[in-house]
């Protein structure tokens, strides 16, 4: 099975999963309106982290179809921007996590945010990892036994 990434690049394994960051103003409801938008699309959460601040929120989304909510967000004007993720199934639970972020350092590649997926895919935890080089991140941790996680495998 043959498939594109969001850069064009064809691949073997299947679509990388793809984050969807979605910029809020600090606002009363303004989570919960994106949250029932993406919703009412029978779109599913599977990830999400948020940064606030006083004054704006950034709420990164890992969703079971992101080009739908793309698009939901290209129509409605809510600014977002998208990019490729790898994300790792964690087959012995959590507490496999400090034995996945060794692999990631002993390779001396750069972790720029992580957090943990809402539902278990498989039945097992998942981290989803934005590393400097996602090709890299993927081989090291291939090469180590993990398992990565495809979109497809998200969006049954």
């Amino acid at each position: 099975m043959e498939n594109e990434d969001s850069n064009g690049v064809h691949t073997e394994e299947g679509t990388p999963i793809r984050q969807i960051a979605v910029f809020l103003p600090n606002r009363l409801g303004a989570f919960v309106a994106v949250l029932d938008l993406i919703k009412s699309s029978h779109v599913v959460v599977i990830g999400l982290s948020v940064q606030d601040s006083i004054d704006n929120t950034v709420v990164r989304l890992i969703v079971s179809d992101p080009d739908t909510v793309e698009t939901i967000f290209i129509e409605r004007g809510i600014p977002y921007n998208s990019t490729d993720l790898v994300v790792v199934e964690l087959r012995e639970g959590a507490e496999q996590m400090p034995d996945c972020l060794r692999t990631l350092l002993n390779a001396e590649t750069n972790i720029h945010f992580i957090y943990p997926l809402l539902t278990q895919p498989n039945g097992r935890s998942a981290l989803a990892l934005c590393v400097e080089d996602n090709h890299f991140g993927q081989s090291i941790l291939s090469k180590a036994g993990y398992k990565i996680l495809r979109q497809e495998d998200l969006s049954r």
